[in-house]
């Protein structure tokens, strides 16, 4: 096994051969799709699986994405594909799409959370399929982050987090789209929107027809990021209604989240401008980034512009709510030694200032 956490460029075959290698052997790798990065192992080593949700701190109950690198894994996966499933896959694989369907036998439980159907995805990001194909088994892969945190898009995001947690990060540069994958189950009699992501359900009806849309949070989800409270930041997070702006309290340092330049900063102690133009693409590029770089700079309180719940704007909203919902716990359950909650189960109301988590 490698050193702890160790960064390797993924541009180097010989990197590749090493993270291969340390998914064969049960390992942890981290390492770049199109979309966030993800914190891989072999798919079909139930104790490889254990060690990501260990590493995550993720509860059971949240089923993992399997990626892979060639349709022909699907026949050691999925126990059936029907007529739509394979003109999805035509359409969008490979890409940001994420399908449900029934799950073989020989897909652990622990991966599918139990369900009878598991989550697969294609990704086109070089790094990824090159790290597949090299393992030669499927890699279970959610994003590399503590649960429910602000999804990593660099391999230095990882290392801040997971650092002594897994074995090996491959650095393939920051993430080219940044929202997570679409996932639509074709589990049931219609193809049904599990997660809003950076593939436009527009783009997946234009294919398949009607696609219906699973309202509010579970809790116990079909899928990933259907939690009522994740991509959570330590600092509170607000969404400003919209064409209004928030009149600051005395005294209060705040940063806001703009999804264009603004025409007044209000007063803002730090404005983070996600695309001058106001283009999407722009926005969930820089999307985790940006919500990241804020909550590290102390602020009292975040605010958030919203954007038209369109295109890609759907999956950059569902993030930003999911953010910006309130948790109550127990009691405190640090971030990687840092504080915040890593848990996001349940939607209460917000604690008092300093009790249990937000």
């Amino acid at each position: 096994m490698v050193s702890t956490g160790r960064i390797v460029p993924a541009a180097d075959e010989e990197s590749i051969r090493l993270a291969a290698e340390v998914i064969r052997s049960g390992g942890l790798v981290a390492f770049p799709t199109e979309t966030v990065y993800g914190l891989g192992c072999d798919a079909l080593n139930p104790e490889a699986v254990a060690r990501v949700f260990e590493a995550k701190q993720r509860p059971s109950f949240d089923p993992l994405i399997v990626h892979i690198e060639r349709r022909a894994s699907l026949d050691h996966l999925v126990a059936a594909i029907g007529f739509d499933d394979h003109r999805l896959m035509d359409a969008f694989w490979p890409g940001p799409l994420t399908l449900v369907l029934p799950k073989r036998e020989r897909v652990p439980d622990l991966v599918t959370a139990g369900l009878s159907t598991v989550a697969i995805r294609m990704p086109v990001h070089p790094v990824a399929r090159a790290l597949i194909r090299e393992a030669g088994v499927p890699i279970a892969a959610p994003s590399a982050n503590p649960f429910g945190y602000v999804s990593p898009t660099t391999a230095e995001h990882v290392r801040e987090m997971l650092d002594d947690r897994i074995d090996l990060i491959l650095d393939g540069g920051p993430c080219p789209i940044g929202v997570e994958s679409t996932i639509i189950s074709m589990a049931g009699a219609q193809p049904e929107l599990l997660r809003p992501g950076s593939l436009p359900l527009a783009d997946i009806e234009a294919v398949v027809g009607p696609v219906a849309r699973r309202g509010g949070s579970d809790q116990r989800p079909p899928a990933p990021g259907r939690l009522a409270r994740h991509y959570a930041t330590r600092t509170p997070l607000t969404i400003l209604p919209a064409g209004r702006a928030r009149l600051l309290g005395p005294g209060e340092r705040a940063g806001l989240l703009a999804m264009s330049s603004p025409v007044d900063l209000g007063g803002y102690a730090v404005v983070e401008v996600l695309s001058p133009s106001g283009n999407l693409r722009e926005v969930a590029r820089g999307l985790f980034a940006a919500l990241r770089k804020l909550d590290g700079l102390g602020l009292d309180h975040l605010y958030a512009e919203p954007c038209d719940e369109q295109g890609l704007g759907l999956a950059i909203m569902d993030r930003l709510r999911r953010c910006a919902a309130p948790i109550q716990c127990e009691g405190e359950t640090p971030l990687n030694g840092k504080g915040g909650c890593r848990h996001g189960e349940q939607t209460v109301e917000a604690p008092a200032p300093g009790a249990g988590c937000r």
